[in-house]
C-alpha cells in the first residue's frame, strides 16, 4: 500500500519545515536580544548591567502610568518563549517532559542574559529569566493540551509523550 509512505514522506517534510523555523525563530530571538544594534564583539565586559532585584524595572513604569511598556515587556518576555516550548514538545529528538522544557527555556533564557552582560547590549534582570521559563512552560503546556486535544478528536498521538 502507497499511502504510508506517502505519510512518512510528508511528515519528514513537516518536521524539515519545522526544523528550518526553528532555526529562523532563534536567530530573531537572539537578533532582538543579544545582537541588537549598538553590539559590538570589542565591547566584552565593559557596558554589561546586571539587575537582581525582581521586577524593579516596572516600578518607574508604574509610576509613570506606562501600562502599555510594561504589557510589552511583561508578556513580550513570556510570549517569546512559547514557541521554544512548543517546539521542543512536539518536534524535539526525543520526547520532552513539561520540566525539562522549562528547565531548556531556563537555561536558554540564562544565555541569553549573559551574553547581553557579555556584550553590553541589554540589561541582564533575574525577572527576564523567570519570565522566558514561564514561556517555555506554557508553550509545552500548549503543546500538550493540543496532542490531548487530538486524541479526543480521534488522532494517533504518541503516548510516550505523557509520561
Amino acid at each position: 500500500m502507497v499511502l504510508p509512505i506517502k505519510n512518512e514522506k510528508k511528515s519528514i517534510l513537516i518536521k524539515r519545515i519545522a526544523i528550518g523555523l526553528f532555526w529562523i525563530y532563534i536567530g530573531v530571538l537572539l537578533r532582538i536580544t543579544v545582537f541588537r544594534s549598538g553590539f559590538q564583539p570589542g565591547n566584552l565586559c565593559q557596558n554589561g548591567t546586571l539587575n537582581l532585584t525582581l521586577f524593579e524595572s516596572y516600578v518607574p513604569l508604574l509610576e509613570n502610568r506606562d501600562f502599555k511598556r510594561i504589557v510589552y515587556l511583561f508578556v513580550g518576555n513570556i510570549i517569546w518563549f512559547v514557541p521554544l516550548g512548543f517546539y521542543l514538545g512536539r518536534f524535539g529528538r526525543r520526547k520532552w517532559k513539561v520540566w525539562q522544557v522549562w528547565l531548556s527555556g531556563l537555561l536558554l533564557s540564562f544565555l541569553i542574559e549573559f551574553l547581553q552582560y557579555v556584550f553590553g547590549t541589554g540589561v541582564s534582570e533575574l525577572d527576564d529569566l523567570i519570565l522566558n521559563s514561564l514561556g517555555a512552560w506554557i508553550g509545552a503546556l500548549l503543546e500538550k493540551g493540543m496532542r490531548i486535544w487530538g486524541m479526543r478528536k480521534g488522532r494517533r498521538v504518541d503516548e510516550e509523550s505523557f509520561k
